[in-house]
């Protein structure tokens, strides 16, 4: 997992005359953010209402700022439900913890499970597991791979983070940010839309008998 980290964390040096402003924008093409259904994420074990929501919330702009920040409550471990407004297809995780060790280590990943808890999220197999790398001061978001074949149609995601990098010492996980590369699918409603009007045409609505006037179908006797 070290190379993973030297990759990312040298990445930013390498090129040296850009600072975080000019990585913007191939960051946003994929970002998933105004995809994402806020106001129906869930967190157990969070220790203040809607830090889990808090941080997913905050803008690319705002990933590295100190607050707000997600805390586990009565043990290290917490679960986050995020709901998307459709379905998408995910790249990568992105992840920005501050660089102590209360930053999480293992995340286990479920797709579309909206019924999760602790002890289910301890049993079940889940679509993908991750090992975060440890953070160091001045770092960036780590962007964590997913493979792209388990999360294709995917509306929600939920989030099991394990353990932290405490090793049991310290039972508070901290997360700064949280925020998903990928690519969103239309509606549903509107590959409908589309299907219905490609099979209508053929008919030109007119050579419908019945159909082409509102009163012939409320009054069939006229």
């Amino acid at each position: 997992m070290s190379d993973h980290h030297h990759h990312h964390g040298g990445g930013g040096h390498c090129q040296g005359e850009h600072d975080h402003s000019n990585d913007i924008t191939p960051a946003l093409q994929s970002l998933l953010y105004s995809q994402i259904d806020f106001d129906s994420i869930t967190t157990l074990n969070e220790a203040t209402e809607k830090g889990g929501a808090a941080i997913v919330q905050k803008t690319w702009a705002e990933r590295l700022n100190d607050k707000p920040e997600l805390e586990s409550d009565a043990d290290e471990q917490l679960l986050m439900y995020i709901p998307f407004t459709g379905q998408v297809k995910l790249h990568s995780l992105l992840l920005y913890t501050a660089p102590t060790a209360a930053a999480p280590k293992t995340v286990k990943l479920f797709k579309n499970r909206d019924d999760l808890d602790f002890s289910t999220a301890s049993e079940l197999s889940p679509t993908q597991t991750i090992e975060v790398p440890q953070p160091v001061a001045g770092a960036d978001v780590f962007e964590l791979p997913l493979n792209r074949a388990h999360w294709n149609t995917t509306t929600s995601v939920t989030l099991f983070f394990e353990d932290n990098w405490t090793d049991g010492e310290d039972d508070v996980t901290k997360v700064g940010y949280i925020g998903f590369k990928g690519q969103f699918m239309a509606l549903n409603r509107e590959p409908v839309s589309f299907l219905y009007e490609a099979a209508a045409n053929p008919n030109d609505h007119v050579s419908i008998p019945g159909l082409n006037d509102i009163g012939s179908r409320v009054m069939p006797g006229q």
